[in-house]
């Protein structure tokens, strides 16, 4: 059993931080080692409803297949239900071209979710301890980091909650040799050639040398620069209200002269554009080009962002998609979840009347002939709008009404089977499907 001191310690900081509820059921990651071990211990010394899941990435040989009896023999001494999975993480890294290390984390949280919601269980433990935050810090301003990386493991994130933040490794490992505990150790966590094993075996020990609780210091000032992210945070979410509007289709319009407005406006920029997966290089490169003429596009693995007049427009990448759909008879066709045409013939007669909505268009059916198609403009597309008697490039039009390259690419024509563009949809008719005196039959298109 764990000391009284130390599990007190805990549930102080559980309480503070209101990570856990003792009427609801809790996942605990194990992995054998002694920060998961203590974390299992004092859970259920607190007397929390817990299942322990271990995982098992085949990376380590024996090593791997010891770790994983080992929680078998913990689990089943103290009555703690244990779920088990396998992972080939070489395979899935070498699939995603990612790291080990990421493809890991990868597996290892997304099965954790999916766990969690099967069992109902309320959030997910994981055995992070102060020391982890500090080589955290310490990682972060080495590679390079915002103010957001120099706060260190955050006590919770979602579902995901980390109730040992407020201890020490010592402090564990003095825990369990007190109480006589085993505990496995993973070898590559005594072999300095991973960032955060350089950081823990040789960077820390020489900063210990110069301040002996190099720990505690570090760990307040993140807790005081946490306090002051979330001033700057509330700043800039003030700010991307003034200068961003988002559309219910998940456009991003953002004006560029407000935006050079505000006191730091490149990262007023980053704090939008990086949650569209852009890199922080990208966004210098997009900031640097804020005046620049307009139709330069930049892609993210998600979003693409166009320099536009006077502002920046990001949408979703697969808004930009467009199909072509062949129409050989008057009816229903859905194009998209956006657009639905409806094609019906009507006798002109005395009660006829001309549509006069831009959502619709009537044309001679005897100037037409099926099939008829429904797709994107193309390079080169050329039409006669009504009233006029020349033609004219349908990307010239569109220029003219100062439609945006995005909302270009989107724009979709009605053409019959000579290729013909009978309807400019939602804009213009072709005045050589017009009707006339002499027509007898209409054809008539709406867009719902």
């Amino acid at each position: 059993m764990l000391s009284d001191l130390f599990v007190r310690k805990i549930s102080d900081f559980i309480r503070t931080n209101g990570l856990l509820s003792l009427s609801e059921k809790h996942l605990v990651a194990l992995s054998g080692g002694a920060d998961s071990v203590v974390l299992a211990l004092v859970m259920q010394q607190l007397g929390y409803h817990v299942e322990a899941v271990h995982c098992n990435f085949r990376l380590r040989g024996d090593e791997s297949d010891r770790d994983e009896r080992f929680c078998v023999k913990f689990c089943k001494e103290r009555n703690l239900k244990l779920h088990t999975v396998h992972f080939d993480t070489t395979s899935f890294a070498e699939m995603r071209k990612i790291s080990i290390e990421m493809a890991a984390r990868e597996l290892r949280y997304s099965y954790f979710r999916r766990l969690a919601e099967d069992i109902g269980a309320a959030s997910i433990c994981v055995a992070h301890h102060q020391d982890d935050s500090v080589e955290t810090v310490l990682m972060n301003l080495i590679r390079g980091t915002g103010i957001h990386g120099l706060v260190g493991i955050q006590p919770k994130n979602g579902k995901i909650v980390r109730p040992l933040l407020c201890v020490s490794r010592k402090e564990i490992e003095t825990e369990l040799i007190q109480a006589g505990q085993e505990y496995v150790t993973d070898s590559t966590n005594l072999i300095d050639d991973v960032t955060r094993n350089k950081i823990r075996l040789d960077i820390l020990p020489l900063m210990r040398e110069i301040n002996p609780s190099v720990n505690a210091s570090i760990m307040k000032t993140a807790a005081r620069l946490d306090d002051v992210v979330k001033v700057f945070d509330s700043a800039v979410n003030e700010a991307v209200a003034r200068v961003a509007e988002k559309t219910d289709e998940g456009v991003l319009k953002i004006d560029c002269i407000k935006l050079a407005d505000e006191l730091s406006p490149e990262y007023v920029l980053f704090s939008m554009l990086s949650k569209c997966s852009f890199t922080s290089a990208q966004v210098e490169q997009i900031y640097r080009v804020m005046e620049a003429v307009p139709g330069k596009v930049f892609y993210s693995e998600t979003h693409q962002l166009l320099v536009d007049r006077g502002r920046f427009i990001v949408e979703p990448l697969s808004s930009g998609c467009c199909k072509e759909m062949r129409v050989p008879e008057c009816g229903t066709y859905v194009y998209n979840e956006s657009a639905k045409f409806w094609f019906e013939q009507i006798d002109v007669d005395d009660t006829f009347v001309i549509c006069k909505d831009s959502r619709c268009c009537q044309v001679d059916i005897a100037a037409l002939s099926f099939p008829l198609t429904i797709r994107c403009i193309r390079h080169g597309d050329r039409f006669v709008p009504f009233g006029m008697k020349g033609s004219k490039l349908v990307s010239d039009y569109l220029t003219d009404k100062k439609m945006n390259l995005f909302d270009k690419r989107r724009q979709l024509v009605v053409t019959d089977a000579r290729g013909e563009i009978i309807w400019l949809v939602n804009q213009r008719t072709d005045d050589r499907h017009r009707i006339t005196d002499r027509t007898k039959c209409v054809l008539k298109i709406t867009i719902i």
